[in-house]
């Protein structure tokens, strides 16, 4: 029996198998509303065979975007297109789908060009916007200078958080994932190499976590009891300067502390000057001893490709979910391929049943060699 594809009491919600879709910023926003392009984004990947959805990085202000063309949950307008979105996607989606929504701030990494733009920081004529960070340090030379958070930043971001999530179970999502990860504001709050100061907000380890763990607990208490609550953070800041395992195993029990149900373990982001050594599963690890030292449900994610990596993740232990992104980009029906591939039998929306084996034995989903 394949343990993929066995279900996952995620705090809460019950996930049919362990495939999750990872949040995959599009870029494609209009002033953080969704629009058609998510329409079919969205829909594809509700059809995959994942038993979770998470929805891209979705800013929690407007001043929190990355780029002109993310996605926002900050007021009516982009709570009304997301429902849209949102609706057409589960209504579609396999039986016993999930859907989770990754909410986030951009934090010194905003007011920047679209990846296939240059990625940088927007130019002048492009309508930057100001940015924030826990210090006054430019995410690279050539980029915008942040300005250092005062208290009345901390307490309107944070609360900007509890509203998203507030809208986000408006909008029935089973899960919501809080990113603390990637260079992002609350990653950037907790890394010392974003982080240097010396007040109550910086300095120690525990100064650091503390802003990002007492959001996490405000948006906890502003959930309902039925939607489950994670973080994605990351496994190490990849520099002997930055954030390491322990520390990310430490971020994890303090966040199951905090009464949330799991986190996904990512890496780098909070820098431009490293070079990570990227392979199948490199970030598998850091999941593992996440795992093993804090005891909290755990996901993996980074270039998990082939459905035997995946089922391998799972069965060793090293983590309780995988979270699969360009695979599913480059196949909206990797779920389907990963099912036939490990003895499972999903249930395929009649409309698309014929590409069963038991239908068409000569439709065969494998790809060929």
């Amino acid at each position: 029996m394949s343990q993929l594809f066995t279900p996952f009491a995620l705090g809460p919600v019950t996930l049919p198998n362990r495939i999750v879709v990872a949040p995959m910023c599009q870029y494609s926003a209009d002033d953080g509303c969704m629009n058609d392009w998510h329409l079919q984004h969205l829909m594809n990947l509700a059809m995959s065979g994942a038993g979770l959805v998470v929805v891209e990085a979705t800013a929690v202000e407007r001043l929190g975007r990355i780029t002109h063309g993310c996605v926002g949950l900050y007021n009516d307008a982009n709570e009304r297109a997301l429902k849209r979105v949102l609706d057409a996607a589960r209504a579609v989606a396999l039986p016993g789908t999930k859907f989770g929504i990754q909410i986030g701030h951009a934090g010194r990494k905003a007011s920047s060009e679209r990846p296939w733009e240059g990625g940088g920081p927007l130019k002048d004529n492009a309508d930057p916007w100001a940015t924030v960070g826990p210090s006054a340090i430019p995410f690279d030379e050539g980029w915008h200078m942040p300005r250092e958070m005062t208290a009345q930043d901390k307490l309107r971001i944070a609360q900007a958080f509890v509203d998203a999530a507030k809208r986000a179970v408006r909008l029935g999502f089973d899960a919501v994932e809080l990113h603390m990860a990637h260079g992002y504001l609350l990653h950037s709050v907790i890394s010392p190499i974003s982080n240097t100061r010396t007040d109550g907000f910086g300095g120690s380890r525990d100064n650091r976590f503390a802003w990002p763990l007492s959001i996490a607990a405000a948006v906890k208490a502003a959930l309902p009891a039925h939607v489950a609550l994670g973080a994605r953070i990351t496994g190490q800041d990849w520099t002997e300067e930055g954030l390491q395992v322990a520390d990310a195993v430490a971020l994890a029990a303090e966040l199951k502390g905090a009464v949330l149900d799991f986190v996904c373990v990512s890496s780098g982001g909070v820098t431009p000057r490293i070079r990570i050594a990227v392979k199948p599963g490199y970030q598998v690890p850091f999941a593992q001893a996440v795992k093993a030292g804090s005891g909290i449900a755990t996901r993996a994610v980074g270039l998990i490709n082939t459905p035997s990596q995946a089922e391998e993740v799972i069965t060793s232990g090293a983590a309780d979910m995988v979270a699969i992104g360009r695979g599913l980009l480059d196949n909206p029906r990797w779920g389907w391929h990963a099912a036939e591939e490990l003895g499972v039998e999903l249930n395929y929306p009649p409309q698309y049943a014929r590409v069963a084996k038991k239908v068409w034995p000569g439709a065969a989903l494998a790809r060929p060699a």
